[in-house]
């Protein structure tokens, strides 16, 4: 049996950009990336911390060290610039795999969203 885990997750950082007119997705600052084990075009879902709406939507990259966070297309309706998000990857593995599995889980600098 295979089981979703959270794979990777980046923990309350600040939106600095909503961009509706984009093709769509997230664009996240290549440190936090790295730092979280999330890749490019990735699928990833969002949770915003000051309205409670939940999106998913894969994953562009952003300049390196600006602590970037934007959201582009549909989902720019769904934050407003200065909202906290969570960003959470899910992996499928199996059970025992699971059990063993480490996230890997982040905590940038509320305020500039980079790493501490």
């Amino acid at each position: 049996m295979l089981v979703h885990v959270v794979k990777s997750k980046i923990h309350q950082v600040k939106v600095t950009e909503a961009n509706l007119h984009y093709v769509g997705s997230i664009t996240i600052d290549e440190d936090l990336m790295d730092a979280s084990n999330i890749i490019e075009n990735e699928k990833v879902q969002i949770v915003n911390i000051n309205n409670g709406e939940r999106i998913e939507t894969y994953v562009i990259k952003g300049d390196r060290g600006s602590g970037e966070i934007c959201l582009n297309g549909p989902a720019a309706r769904k934050v407003a610039v200065g909202d906290i998000v969570i960003i959470m990857a899910y992996a499928m593995m199996d059970m025992e795999e699971a059990r063993k599995f480490k996230p890997s889980i982040i905590f940038p600098n509320p305020e500039t969203n980079l790493l501490r």
